[in-house]
């Protein structure tokens, strides 16, 4: 293992979670804490990041060479400010310049899905393909596309958020204030909001559903019902087709505009693997343009885990920081 590191943060709307990363990106010491609700103050949050990077900082002997935030909201291209976070308090914050007045090493500050896709680029699913799109399913849908070993962050730096792609107009009312977003589809709250409703609805499908959760469907959670699935429950087996059908519709989408070589699916959803893979696969080639006389990219599980985020962005940090030297 090299001894040089770095600090990988990745900001859900669930949780905060770190890792020690070195230069082959294997992660080599973690921490973790729950996300503040989003009611409370961004400083509140910066606090648990500040915390978890502490904690971290104290676990090593060895030389720490950044710090990189992995943010899941709206960064601007200076990669410095939240613009927009749907799942957090954040407005226009100046979430680099907070956190190195309290961090003693290098911050550098990205967008969480695309420090996904380039870990999955640099050590995962995609490592050297020249057109990778990264969609990550978790409370929403975050994306990223890196072309040529570069991050496409766009004009303003907000390029990736296909989560927020109109697929039904006038429909499912979305936090980031529209209707009918790709994410009220396709992630993990969508999953769980329509196994819920068939549970309140008191449908005889959801009975088994109902029982994993002694009759409380606010207890419900994605990985119960991927666990259902994987045991043969028909309705949480049919809850997850549904969503990889939406998938499979929106990277249709995504294919007619960018043309990617391989589409790399992660985030929490995606431990579903064939449940939801194989039925977005069906829907993506009944939908494609052109289908039958043009190349079809890939679409293929992420191999990092839920530990992308915090690699890539562990990654981008020390490479920000050579930089600097």
């Amino acid at each position: 293992m090299s001894e040089r590191l770095s600090v990988g943060i990745d900001i859900g709307g669930t949780k905060v979670a770190g890792g020690l990363v070195d230069v082959d990106g294997r992660v080599v010491g973690r921490a973790r804490r729950d996300t503040p609700h989003r009611s409370k103050s961004p400083g509140v949050v910066e606090d648990t990041i500040v915390e978890v990077v502490a904690e971290l900082l104290a676990s090593t002997s060895c030389e720490v060479a950044a710090v990189g935030i992995g943010a899941a909201g709206f960064v601007a291209a200076d990669r410095a400010t939240v613009v927009f976070a749907p799942h957090l308090s954040w407005r226009d914050e100046p979430l680099e310049a907070n956190l190195q007045r309290r961090v003693p090493v290098p911050i550098s500050v990205d967008n969480d899905a695309n420090a996904a896709a380039w870990a999955e680029w640099r050590f995962g699913a995609a490592q050297q393909d020249s057109h990778v799109m990264m969609v990550n399913l978790g409370t929403g849908i975050g994306g990223a596309l890196v072309l040529d070993g570069q991050i496409m962050r766009g004009r303003y730096g907000i390029a990736g958020e296909f989560g927020h792609m109109q697929v039904v107009p006038g429909g499912q009312r979305c936090e980031c204030g529209n209707r009918g977003c790709w994410e009220q589809y396709a992630s993990g709250n969508a999953l769980v909001r329509e196994a819920r409703s068939l549970m309140t609805a008191n449908s005889p499908m959801a009975t088994d559903l109902l029982a994993r959760v002694d009759g409380d469907p606010m207890a419900l959670t994605g990985p119960m019902i991927t666990e259902a699935a994987r045991e043969g429950d028909p309705t949480a087996t049919e809850l997850l087709t549904e969503i990889g059908q939406w998938l499979g519709i929106g990277i249709a989408n995504l294919a007619a505009a960018f043309d990617p070589g391989v589409f790399v699916i992660g985030g929490g959803v995606s431990a579903a693997g064939d449940l939801l893979l194989e039925p977005a696969r069906t829907t993506f080639r009944r939908h494609l343009a052109g289908r039958g006389y043009r190349p079809e990219a890939r679409i293929v599980a992420a191999q990092l885990g839920n530990e992308a985020g915090l690699i890539g962005a562990a990654d981008l940090a020390r490479r920000d920081a050579d930089g600097r030297q």
